[in-house]
C-alpha cells in the first residue's frame, strides 16, 4: 500500500493518484478477499497500485498481455465484447477487468474471494475509475 497522506484542506483536492488510489482501496474494504489491485494502461503502464507483495510494474504488463489475447479470443469467438480475464489458481484468482478502452483494472484474490460481492461491487469501481481517469486530460 502506498504511504499516508497528509489531511487535506478545506481548499485542497485530493491529487488524481490520491482518487484512484481511494477507489482501489474502496474495492478492497467492500469485497473480503480482495487483496491487491493495480491500474494500469491497456499498453502494461502502471497507473496506481494498492498491493502489498506483487510488483505492480510485472501485473500491469502482464494484464495487458492477458486482455490482448481475452479480446482476440472473443472477437474469434463471437461471443461479444470482453467484459473481465478471471484466472483461478491454486490459492486465489487474478481478475482483470477493461477500465473504458484505455485502462485495465487488475484484482488479485485470496482464497476467500467473495466473487458474488465482486461481481456487485466491480462495475461501481471501473466505472468511477473511468470517470476520474477522463477528468485527466493528460490520460
Amino acid at each position: 500500500m502506498g504511504p499516508l497522506s497528509p489531511p487535506l484542506s478545506e481548499n485542497q483536492q485530493p491529487s488524481q493518484s490520491d482518487q484512484l488510489t481511494g477507489i482501489l482501496t474502496s474495492l478492497r474494504d467492500r469485497v473480503m478477499g480482495v487483496s491487491e489491485t493495480v491500474l494500469s494502461t491497456v499498453d502494461g503502464l502502471l497507473v496506481v497500485a494498492d498491493t502489498d507483495t506483487v510488483h505492480p510494474e510485472s501485473v500491469a504488463a502482464l494484464a495487458a498481455a492477458t486482455l490482448g489475447v481475452s479480446r482476440r479470443i472473443a472477437e474469434q469467438a463471437h461471443v461479444g465484447a470482453l467484459r473481465e480475464v478471471v484466472a483461478r489458481c491454486g490459492s486465489g484468482h487474478v481478475i482483470v477487468l477493461a477500465v473504458g478502452e484505455r485502462a485495465l483494472l487488475t484484482v488479485v484474490g485470496d482464497d476467500g474471494l467473495d466473487l458474488a460481492a465482486f461481481q456487485r461491487e466491480s462495475p461501481a469501481a471501473v466505472d468511477e475509475l473511468a470517470k476520474a481517469l477522463a477528468a485527466d486530460v493528460a490520460y
